[in-house]
């Protein structure tokens, strides 16, 4: 919750390489995945990116799908999003119901260091690939199963919405933001290949030997949950509505996103606002709550901007006007 500068409106802009990026923690490290949709994809995405060699084998395109579609529901879904997704990423297709596909999946696991899947337990025991077989096969491999729930509950169906909503992140009937199960179960799979790279090149007990890590969807939605199981965002909390400084407001043009809570930037805002200032007291009060939306409500988004960077406020506006381009479409990698 530490903010150490303001912000304000713009439009989102690609997030500069990290240094873990540049320093390619997984160089050398070659990752099969089997997996679809959005968390596996996503996670392998990260992988790459921290040097990983990936390979991707997906089941084949259905007949009744449009033209230029894959094996994978995402590149129906959002072509641009899967296209993301794959940059990079040595994309195969292979039925793995056939004996084609058998062969081509266990030339590719022989060579692999780590196996991303994103099925329920049944059907990978189905395809030869629970973790008793395959480790027997290939000792060295480790496994990071994406799944919906832990133990049993890897079975049972579910999607992003109702991770959520088990934890109580799907307040009203709107629908969330983004998808933050499926994003927060990725960055978990990609902790995990992370954990497998080390155990394996650990000189530990097991070094040298694969691991089995399983990644449920509705474990990560219940992280993210955490700070409101723990009373942070309960409505009155300094972050949960009563703290004046750390609140969505109406501006005149837009909306804006305050976010005020050290006493210097609270401080800051409360001046800008002609409220005066009396101790972090001031910004729990009724008043305050009320001076701060009334001048708040007077600015246009400009205006605010202007305010963020001269008096060091934490905040950031959104016209009502404004769109978002997340996705970038860079050219498909096969």
């Amino acid at each position: 919750m530490t903010a150490n500068t303001a912000t304000h409106s713009a439009a989102p802009t690609p997030t500069p390489t990290p240094d873990s990026t540049r320093l390619m923690p997984l160089k050398g490290l070659r990752i099969l995945s089997l997996a679809l949709n959005l968390p596996g994809p996503a996670a392998v995405r990260r992988c790459r990116q921290m040097g990983a060699v990936c390979v991707k084998l997906e089941p084949p395109a259905k007949a009744d799908v449009p033209a230029g579609t894959t094996g994978d529901p995402m590149s129906r879904y959002s072509p641009a999003a899967y296209a993301a997704l794959q940059q990079g990423v040595k994309v195969r297709t292979a039925d793995l119901k056939s004996t084609a596909g058998q062969a081509l999946l266990h030339r590719e696991l022989a060579r692999a260091d780590v196996l991303v899947t994103s099925f329920r337990p049944s059907a990978l025991h189905k395809l030869g690939l629970g973790w008793k077989a395959l480790h027997q096969r290939y000792p060295a491999l480790s496994q990071v199963a994406i799944v919906g729930g832990p133990g049993a509950a890897a079975e049972s169906p579910g999607h992003d919405l109702t991770y959520l909503a088990e934890n109580g992140l799907v307040p009203g009937l709107d629908l969330p933001a983004t998808l933050y199960a499926d994003m927060a179960g990725a960055l978990q799979a990609t902790e995990a290949v992370l954990q497998a790279a080390l155990l394996r090149g650990g000189t530990g007990r097991g070094a040298g030997r694969g691991v089995y890590l399983e990644i449920a969807l509705s474990d990560a939605a219940a992280t993210l949950a955490l700070p409101r199981g723990w009373g942070l965002t309960a409505s009155g909390a300094v972050v949960g509505g009563g703290h004046a400084g750390y609140a969505v407001y109406s501006c005149k043009n837009g909306r804006v996103a305050v976010a005020a809570l050290e006493p210097h930037f609270a401080q800051a805002l409360c001046i800008a606002a002609g409220v005066a200032w009396n101790g972090e007291a001031t910004m729990t009060q009724a008043d305050t709550h009320a001076a701060v939306a009334r001048f708040l409500a007077t600015q246009t988004c400009a205006a605010l901007d202007r305010l963020a960077r001269s008096r060091d406020i934490p905040l950031t506006t959104m016209g009502k006007s404004t769109a978002h381009v997340l996705i970038q479409s860079p050219v498909r990698n096969r």
